[in-house]
């Protein structure tokens, strides 16, 4: 049997989740505040920088990740960091600097003790 992609067995390098969750309720949600577009952003600049696939980056979209507070969220796995984001630009940022060469965006990183 032949060794899985990407580090320590898994089959990606890196997983990014975006929260795309929206309520009905009113209640704050990271739908509201664009997180579909950032998701298609990110999503695009992985691809066309050649990021994408087993062995690589994997950008997924997730329901409410809980943490709607500092909304929007994404995560990155496996070193579980959460930012928040504001615009396109900090979105190209954390490709560039977490997904691309592994360093964590600290300007961005959502604070721990913000959940819902």
């Amino acid at each position: 049997m032949t060794d899985t992609p990407g580090q320590r067995g898994s089959y990606y390098e890196r997983h990014i989740f975006f929260c795309l969750n929206h309520r009905d309720t009113g209640e704050a949600s990271c739908a509201q505040h664009q997180a579909q577009e950032a998701f298609d952003h990110c999503k695009r600049l992985v691809k066309t920088q050649g990021l994408a696939g087993p062995g690589q980056v994997r950008v997924n979209k997730a329901g409410c990740l809980d943490r709607c507070a500092g909304g929007p969220v994404c995560v990155v796995y496996p070193e579980a960091v959460w930012y928040t984001y504001v615009d396109q630009a900090d979105i190209e940022e954390i490709v560039e600097s977490h997904l691309k060469h592994g360093v964590v965006v600290e300007r961005l990183i959502t604070p721990a003790h913000l959940g819902r």
